[in-house]
C-alpha cells in the first residue's frame, strides 16, 4: 500500500510539473486557443496541456511492465502504449497545425484496429441471453466502440476542468469496482489514469490555466475504451458497467450527434449546442457544471455501476436505468438543436 501511494504521488506530481513546463512553452510557441464564436470561454488560453497526461501515464504502465510490477501479459501493455502513442501524436500535431478531419480519422480507425487486431481474445458481448463472440461482428462492434469514445471525448472537451474531472472519477470509480474483484493489477493501472489527469486538472480547473487539448482528449477516450475491452476479458468488469460510469459522456455526445444530424446540420463542425455547454452558458459558470459532472459520477453512476458488477445478468437493464435519467436531462437542456 505504502509502495503504491509513493508511486501514485511520483506520477500526479510528474504530471503537475510537466503541464506546469508545457503552459510556459506554448506560452511561448503562442499556442493558444483564441475565443470564438462557437467558444465557451472568452480569454486567450495557451492549449495542448494534456499531453503530461500521456506522457506520464504510459511512462509508468512501461516502467512498471519492464520491471515486472504488475503481472499483466505484455501484449495488453503494448496495446495500450502503441495505439495511444498514435492517438496523441495525430492529436499533439493536430493542436499545432489543423489537420484535416479525414486523415485524423483515418489515424483512429488505424490505432483501434491496431489494438484490437494485436489483443490475443476479444471478450464476448452479452445482452441478457444474447452473446456476441468472436468472429467480424465483435471485432467491428469493439471498433465503433472505440472511436466513437475517442471522438466523443473530444467533443465534450469543451469547457474548464470537465474532461479531466470525467476522466478521474471514472478511472478512480473503475479502481474500486476491480479492487473489489481483487483484480489489483487493473486497479493499479487505474489510478494510475486518475492521478495523472490530477496533476493536469491542478491547472485546468476553472478557470483554466491551459487546456487540454486534442493531444490528450482522444488520448483519454481510446484508453478508458480500451481499458474496458481489456478488463471485460479478465470477467471483473462488464462494458455495461464501464458504459454507466462514462454516462455523462457518452449520453450528452451521442444524443447531441443524432439530433444535429436530424436536423441537417454538418456534424463534424464546431458547435455549442452540447448540452453542458447549454448549460454552463445558463448557470454562467464552468465550475458549477463541471462540479456537478463530478457529483453525478460519484453519487448516481458509481453505485449503479456497483450493482452492474454485482448483479452482471442484469446489467443491460441497469445500464438503461442509471442513463434514462441523463437522456431526460440534456433533451430538456436542447442538446443538438441550438448554439444560443
Amino acid at each position: 500500500m505504502v509502495i503504491t501511494l509513493a508511486l501514485c504521488a511520483f506520477v500526479f506530481a510528474l504530471s503537475y510539473w510537466l503541464t506546469g513546463w508545457f503552459r510556459r512553452y506554448a506560452l511561448t510557441k503562442s499556442l493558444l486557443d483564441v475565443p470564438n464564436a462557437r467558444s465557451s470561454h472568452v480569454v486567450p488560453t495557451p492549449r495542448g496541456g494534456g499531453l503530461p497526461i500521456v506522457l506520464a501515464f504510459l511512462s509508468a504502465v512501461g516502467a512498471l511492465s519492464f520491471f515486472d510490477i504488475i503481472k499483466l501479459d505484455n501484449i495488453y501493455v503494448a496495446a495500450l502504449i502503441f495505439p495511444g502513442v498514435l492517438v496523441a501524436g495525430i492529436g499533439f500535431w493536430d493542436d499545432h497545425r489543423s489537420i484535416p478531419a479525414k486523415w485524423r480519422f483515418l489515424v483512429h480507425l488505424i490505432a483501434v484496429a491496431g489494438a484490437l487486431l494485436i489483443l490475443p481474445e476479444l471478450p464476448a458481448f452479452r445482452i441478457f441471453s444474447i452473446v456476441v463472440s468472436g468472429g467480424l461482428l465483435l471485432f467491428c462492434l469493439y471498433a465503433v466502440m472505440l472511436v466513437w469514445l475517442l471522438n466523443l471525448y473530444n467533443f465534450m472537451d469543451g469547457i474548464d476542468g470537465i474532461a479531466g474531472v470525467e476522466a478521474m472519477t471514472t478511472a478512480v470509480s473503475a479502481a474500486l469496482l476491480l479492487l473489489i474483484q481483487d483484480q489489483h493489477d487493473w486497479a493499479l493501472l487505474m489510478l494510475l489514469l486518475a492521478v495523472s489527469a490530477g496533476g493536469f486538472l491542478v491547472w485546468n480547473w476553472p478557470p483554466a490555466k491551459i487546456f487540454m487539448g486534442d493531444a490528450c482528449s482522444g488520448f483519454l477516450g481510446f484508453v478508458l475504451g480500451l481499458l474496458a475491452v481489456l478488463t471485460s476479458s479478465s470477467g471483473a468488469m462488464n462494458l455495461w458497467s464501464w458504459w454507466i460510469l462514462l454516462a455523462v459522456f457518452i449520453v450528452d455526445a451521442t444524443v447531441t450527434l443524432l439530433r444535429r444530424i436530424m436536423r441537417g446540420e454538418a456534424w463534424h463542425q464546431a458547435h455549442r449546442s452540447h448540452a453542458y455547454q447549454i448549460l454552463s452558458r445558463h448557470l454562467n459558470s464552468h465550475k458549477k457544471v463541471t462540479q456537478g459532472v463530478l457529483t453525478v459520477n460519484v453519487f448516481w453512476l458509481l453505485p449503479w455501476a456497483y450493482v452492474s458488477v454485482m448483479y452482471q445478468t442484469w446489467a443491460p437493464l441497469i445500464c438503461f436505468v442509471a442513463m434514462a435519467p441523463l437522456c431526460v436531462a440534456v433533451l430538456k437542456l436542447g442538446a443538438g438543436t441550438t448554439n444560443d
